[in-house]
């Protein structure tokens, strides 16, 4: 039983993330828009605390539902900010579509507007990247340095391993997303030969989705470990619990079905004010607010080391976002272009897609044995960071060729982690679509 301080306690960032979107729901509601970087602020500040919401929510429900169930609608959940943002670009990218043509931009627009089209695949893309590079990473990072300041602070005179040889294990359980992972990584690393994203591509994509639900239902209930807001919440009376996440997932889909739109217009506009690429704004700036609560989620696992949740948890999302949000893209593309043409890819949205999938390629590649070393870890957030700093220095005449450099070493690290690590993989896949969820289970309990 929660003691009386101890609920208004974990009460509090529900109270607080509630609040963070009241200025964002006030500018929408009444149509009043301050200069483009404020509004932009104020409705990115309604979609982050609509998002922890969600994500409290996501986490309560584990409670009532199979544990592997629950992994993958708090991934869903989790992500739905991303989605509605990027719902947003790819609207606006059919209605150009149709009022233009296959470029998305008007015939008088400025030099340099950017194609909503293109928008719509940064933002997606952008997302895919900052979960992987830096979300994963960032969880590994932060569990080898807490790790080592515990044996500082401890007093051990043990001598340590190296700390790069310092890893994040995976469940045997964990084995189901990262398969699907897999399959969904090799089936996108066509899509940059394509000319557009087709509804070929969304019935491909979206069966998988759906496949990896069905397998990851029959997980077995378990017993979930929450904490702070997600732990008072799910420690209510069944019914009040129900009603709780209920009436919260409603009011959080409300704010962001809300703002989306607006936040996504003044980011826009922020570009232009500003004189800040909107194409960078939108793939990376706009991502980063939608993620930042299950990347501040996940950290917080870390931190405690939880690091198999954190980690776990990062792996559904981009199972999530790599199969059923790409899969919808060219429905919601098509429902506003009133055309059953596919969402265009333009030739710099090749190069974007390329790299999403071959980093996709590599990360599923450094998982082979359930497990992810730090040296891993910095290889992914290097390379990740290494598009800036390629972009930063090579000529404008080249631009876009850092995205086909790091999509080889991509491909190539990958190719050798599964050359070397071909049995691995062989029971990975095994594990993730034949064994028996139960007998998953049972393995990882006799392991701890």
């Amino acid at each position: 039983m929660t003691e009386p301080g101890g609920a208004a306690r974990a009460a509090l960032p529900l109270i607080l993330a509630a609040a963070a979107t009241v200025p964002g729901v006030y500018l929408g509601a009444t149509g009043t828009m301050p200069a483009p970087p404020i509004a932009a602020a104020l409705f990115g500040m309604a979609i982050i605390g609509a998002a922890f919401l969600l994500s409290w929510v996501a986490e309560a429900i584990q409670v009532d539902i199979s544990a592997g169930l629950a992994i993958g609608l708090l991934a869903l959940i989790a992500v739905l900010p991303e989605y509605a943002v990027d719902f947003v670009f790819t609207i606006e990218g059919g209605r150009d579509f149709a009022a233009h043509g296959p470029s998305c931009v008007a015939p008088d627009a400025a030099p340099g507007t950017q194609s909503s089209c293109g928008l719509a695949l940064a933002n997606m893309t952008g997302a895919n990247r900052i979960l992987v590079g830096v979300g994963w990473a960032m969880v590994v990072l932060l569990a080898a340095w807490r790790l080592h300041r515990n044996r500082v602070r401890g007093g051990s005179t043990r001598p340590m391993r190296s700390p790069k040889q310092t890893s994040v294990a995976l469940l045997r359980t964990d084995a189901v997303p990262l398969a699907f992972l897999a399959v969904a990584t090799v089936y996108s690393l066509a899509l940059p030969l394509r000319q557009s994203i087709t509804f070929v591509d969304t019935a491909v994509l979206v069966t998988i989705f759906v496949l990896y639900c069905v397998r990851i239902a029959k997980a077995p209930a378990g017993d979930p470990d929450l904490d702070g807001a997600a732990a008072w919440i799910g420690g209510q009376p069944r019914v009040r619990r129900r009603l709780t996440c209920a009436a919260l997932f409603a009011f959080a889909a409300a704010v962001i079905l809300l703002v989306a739109e607006n936040f996504a217009h003044a980011l826009v506009d922020s570009g232009t004010d500003l004189g800040i690429s909107q194409f960078f704004l939108v793939q990376w700036v706009a991502p980063l607010a939608s993620e930042a609560p299950e990347l501040l989620v996940a950290g917080l696992y870390a931190w405690r080391l939880k690091t198999t949740d954190a980690l776990a948890t990062l792996i559904s999302s981009k199972v999530n976002q790599w199969t059923l949000l790409v899969g919808t893209l060219p429905l919601v593309f098509a429902l506003a272009a009133g055309s059953a043409s596919g969402l265009p890819i333009d030739s710099a949205q090749r190069g974007e897609l390329l790299l999403t999938a071959a980093q996709s390629l590599f990360a599923v590649s450094l998982l082979l044995d359930l497990s992810i070393t730090v040296r891993g870890a910095l290889i992914l957030l290097g390379l990740f960071a290494g598009q800036f700093v390629l972009a930063a220095v090579l000529p404008e005449n080249v631009a876009g060729l850092e995205l086909l450099l790091l999509s080889g070493v991509y491909i190539l690290l990958a190719v050798v982690n599964f050359v070397r690590h071909r049995d691995q993989a062989v029971s990975l896949l095994r594990d993730g679509f034949r064994t028996p969820y139960r007998d998953l289970v049972d393995a990882g309990e006799r392991s701890t």
